[in-house]
């Protein structure tokens, strides 16, 4: 049992006008088996949430703290914050010219597990996890993320969730351009390893769609930088019929 602890999280950003707070007070535990769903209007702060965590240099914490199983994330460097146990799947996924997908998952696993995988095992591993996500075996020596499609890209984000086996996980907007045949499989692919791993997910999202496919045990509603409202799916519900507009400013 792995557990995430996000405490009065303060987050700002460097601008030409100078520094601006985006996350302003933001608290929100999620446990292993648990599906939070981050739902919220464009700009409320909800990448802001996902890249800060995950260690991105462009955003400063201010103030607050995030643990994982007790231990300071804000204290470890973005390959630490991985090894611990921390994954996030990209809402625009980065191209890397020159890099193999076979040669980038190996390497990555071998970072997180400490040693390479043996050959015979792991060609079997990564055959079979990208089978169920629909995923063609040539891609695995095409260049990572470059030329593909959209779904292409996420069902990649997915693979790599399945092979790095975290303890926690955020999907930032991992239904954005995705056609309805790649948002089943995609979503059939993080139930999986959710049910398999014992997976602790944070999901961003606008949209209720994928919420159809990956239940979350708690919806938050996000905006001005911090959660404003919580409950279970129905919440949900009651965003898709009323939107967002209560919680914006008049």
């Amino acid at each position: 049992m792995s557990t995430l602890i996000i405490k009065d999280l303060h987050v700002s950003v460097t601008t030409e006008e100078g520094s601006k707070e985006i996350l302003k007070g933001v608290d929100l535990t999620i446990k292993s088996g648990e599906t939070h769903a981050i739902m919220g209007p464009n700009g409320s702060g909800k990448s802001t949430l996902a890249y800060s965590i995950a260690g991105h240099p462009k955003y400063t914490i201010t103030s607050g703290t995030v643990t994982l199983d007790g231990v300071d994330v804000l204290a470890m460097t973005v390959d630490e914050r991985a090894k611990a146990g921390l994954f996030l799947a990209m809402q625009y996924p980065v191209e890397v010219p020159g890099v193999s997908v076979s040669n980038f998952l190996r390497t990555a696993v071998t970072a997180i597990r400490g040693e390479a995988p043996k050959v015979r095992t792991w060609v079997g591993e990564v055959k079979t996890a990208m089978s169920e996500l629909s995923m063609d075996p040539a891609f695995a020596e095409r260049n990572v993320n470059e030329g593909f499609s959209g779904g292409e890209k996420k069902r990649h984000e997915i693979l790599q969730m399945e092979l790095l086996k975290p303890k926690m996980a955020i999907l930032d907007e991992t239904d954005s351009g995705l056609d309805v045949d790649a948002l089943r499989i995609v979503s059939e692919g993080v139930n999986r390893v959710k049910s398999n791993q014992d997976l602790g997910i944070m999901l961003i999202t606008h949209y209720t769609r994928i919420l159809r496919y990956i239940k979350p045990d708690f919806v938050h509603v996000f905006a001005g930088g911090r959660i404003v409202e919580e409950g279970g799916p129905e919440l949900a519900d009651k965003l898709e019929e009323n939107g967002y507009a209560e919680y914006l400013p008049a």
